[in-house]
């Protein structure tokens, strides 16, 4: 599809990438946050949003859960994007010119065992996308950063080392966004998502869970997370296989809302080939 998808992020951070791997042919809208995304999207200066959710690394992505419910979107897809960490420098550095590299502060600790081995300081700053801009714009031979190799060929850098993440599983999931809902059933296997709050009853989420199991729709993800600033409501996020259409999802689905005070369908979407 033609158009405008929308991350959050400079040019070349991961988001970047994933917008670029599952829609090739579209538009880049970088946004400075979140928020930023999923009014552009929104308001239709996108047509599809591209948001992280969780990686296997360092878990799940602060506020997303949070967002999601109250951003007026439908989840239409997800993607599931490997970070591979690269030392990007100047043209004609090399690794032994690099004293200090600069990246989020969540890569730096995953390239730790590359950066002691070559006693080059990790340095944090706010993006790996705007670190791989600054190294650019600096022109020092012994600054790098750690970025994807989109950074580099955004900014002209070298790849000076491809790859030097400590663990070679570091993959994020995003779920990619759109003002309209897509129910259509795009895929043998369908994922559905969801919001619910369970009624104030003693056993309710265990009694909400039952239909589930006895209904044997397999529930790949219950997370929970404080709303409104109070730490007795609670909202449960949860990924189910399936479609609303199936007859077992139905049931299942007739189950939880009667345990519910609160329940809200985020998206059906196909599952990921990399799932």
């Amino acid at each position: 599809m033609a158009g405008t998808i929308a991350f959050q992020g400079e040019l070349g951070a991961y988001s970047h990438q994933a917008c670029r791997e599952t829609h090739p042919e579209m538009e880049v809208l970088p946004c400075r946050t979140f928020e930023d995304v999923i009014e552009a999207t929104r308001t239709g200066k996108a047509d599809l949003a591209m948001l992280p959710v969780e990686n296997t690394t360092y878990g799940r992505v602060a506020d997303i859960h949070r967002l999601l419910p109250e951003s007026g979107l439908h989840i239409i897809d997800e993607a599931f994007v490997r970070v591979l960490i690269n030392l990007l420098g100047v043209p004609g550095a090399t690794v032994a010119d690099v004293k200090e590299a600069f990246s989020h502060l969540v890569l730096l600790p995953q390239c730790g065992a590359f950066l002691r081995e070559n006693g080059i300081i990790g340095r944090v700053s706010p993006d790996n996308a705007r670190a791989a801009r600054e190294v650019a714009e600096a022109g020092d031979k012994s600054h790098a950063a750690l970025a994807s190799e989109l950074a580099a060929e955004v900014y002209g850098l070298d790849v000076l080392a491809r790859s030097i993440e400590d663990q070679d599983h570091n993959t994020t999931r995003f779920l990619i966004m759109a003002r309209e809902p897509d129910m259509s059933r795009r895929s043998e296997t369908m994922m559905t998502t969801f919001v619910f709050r369970v009624r104030n009853i003693p056993a309710a989420l265990y009694k909400a869970m039952g239909g589930f199991a006895t209904n044997g729709v397999n529930m790949t993800k219950l997370e929970s997370y404080m709303v409104d600033g109070s730490f007795s409501a609670t909202q449960f996020y949860a990924d189910i296989d399936g479609h609303p259409d199936d007859r077992d999802v139905q049931l299942a689905m007739e189950e939880l809302e009667y345990f519910t005070s609160e329940l809200r369908v985020l998206g059906t979407y196909p599952a990921a080939i990399k799932r």
